[in-house]
């Protein structure tokens, strides 16, 4: 019940209410037609008035390196076509596709991007079945050499948010995590076919985090909530994660979503000191370079070789050019997709020119 109603009903009843006002920043909080707001529906405008920069066309060709059929909404040959006319419209030379298939269904959709040459590169999952069955890690292995014979070129993105990387649920004691000896046959085909694997290892650390008042990101993003469940937690996870890299130094990982680590760069820094054999890549997290956009630039540009560019947002004209404007323009309290507002970086050319492309022509295998 509002505090306002309750008043109101105790003050009706007779009963004597003694009501200390609450007070925010010197000012005292009064009842009003707001308290009838829900947050998730709150969307003030804003009075601010600065400069508003439209960059249709990215400054440098763009490779976009994460990608996925699914949520883009590919399904045919025109979809495709579709798609690369807008690839073209805003800058972005090559896309990296997720198909998140083996066997047949991977062949399917490496047929479908074929037209389009080094437009696009497709990238398999993990076999599926029984990982607990002991020739399981041999049939993945073997099953991402076909892949890779059928074209693909990465495996990606393997998500482990705590409840493990295999399809379906386990037990705990089963469950496959990332330092997991059944998956160090995959690994070292990884380095053997010299592809890179694309790993979503923990999520935003908000969601291992009650969901309420305090919780962090929007009530859009409450379904990803972990607080409470069957899970690993956060800390854990980077911790099998580190171990993997530690184990398997000749495979090159990318992490994706800055490693879900971006809310503190000063850690993840120390991370990529530690494991020369990590990359990250940036997509889904423009609400955390744009909210810290001096730290961010200075992380970029300190670990330019380190880091590419990537979506993970559809496909519309719109999505792209809001990256370009945060990452190109010095724009200021720009509109986002969280609770907060972001601040353009400004991006030297350098580090903007191996964030696009520069470092993914020379990471990925274009053989």
């Amino acid at each position: 019940m509002k505090p306002a109603l309750l008043y109101s009903l105790l003050a009706a009843a007779g009963l004597a209410v003694s009501v200390t006002a609450q007070t925010k920043f010197g000012v005292a909080v009064q009842p009003g037609p707001m308290d009838t707001i829900l947050l998730k529906d709150y969307a003030p405008a804003s009075s601010v008035v600065s400069p508003e920069t439209t960059v249709n066309k990215a400054r440098f060709p763009v490779v976009d390196v994460h990608t996925h059929t699914s949520q883009s909404r590919i399904k045919t040959a025109a979809d495709v076509a579709d798609w690369v006319r807008t690839m073209d419209e805003v800058g972005v030379e090559t896309t990296v596709v997720f198909t998140g298939a083996t066997g047949a269904e991977f062949d399917r959709q490496a047929e479908l991007f074929k037209p389009y040459g080094k437009r696009f590169q497709v990238w398999c999952s993990l076999e599926g079945g029984d990982v607990n069955a002991p020739d399981w890690p041999e049939r993945a292995a073997r099953e991402l050499e076909r892949c890779y014979r059928k074209g693909a070129r990465g495996i990606g993105e393997l998500t482990d948010k705590g409840s493990g990387m295999q399809r379906g649920s386990l037990p705990r004691a089963q469950r496959l995590h990332p330092d997991d000896p059944r998956l160090d046959a995959v690994w070292k085909k990884c380095a053997e076919l010299k592809i890179p694997a694309n790993v979503h290892i923990a999520d935003h650390p908000s969601c291992w985090k009650p969901l309420g008042p305090n919780q962090e990101r929007t009530p859009d993003f409450q379904h990803f909530n972990l607080y409470g469940k069957d899970v690993l937690p956060y800390e854990e996870l980077l911790e099998r994660r580190n171990r993997m890299l530690a184990r398997h130094r000749g495979t090159t990982f990318i992490a994706c979503h800055l490693g879900n680590q971006g809310n503190d760069l000063a850690a993840l820094g120390k991370v990529l000191d530690q494991h020369p054999n990590l990359y990250l890549d940036i997509s889904a997290r423009d609400y955390e370079v744009g909210r810290q956009p001096r730290g961010s630039a200075r992380f970029l540009a300190r670990y330019q070789d380190r880091v590419l560019f990537g979506t993970d947002m559809e496909r519309a004209p719109s999505m792209y050019r809001s990256w370009w404007r945060l990452l190109e323009t010095g724009d200021e309290y720009l509109p986002g997709r969280i609770w907060w507002r972001y601040y353009g970086l400004e991006l030297p050319a350098p580090v903007l020119e191996k964030l696009y492309r520069g470092n993914a022509r020379r990471l990925l295998n274009w053989n």
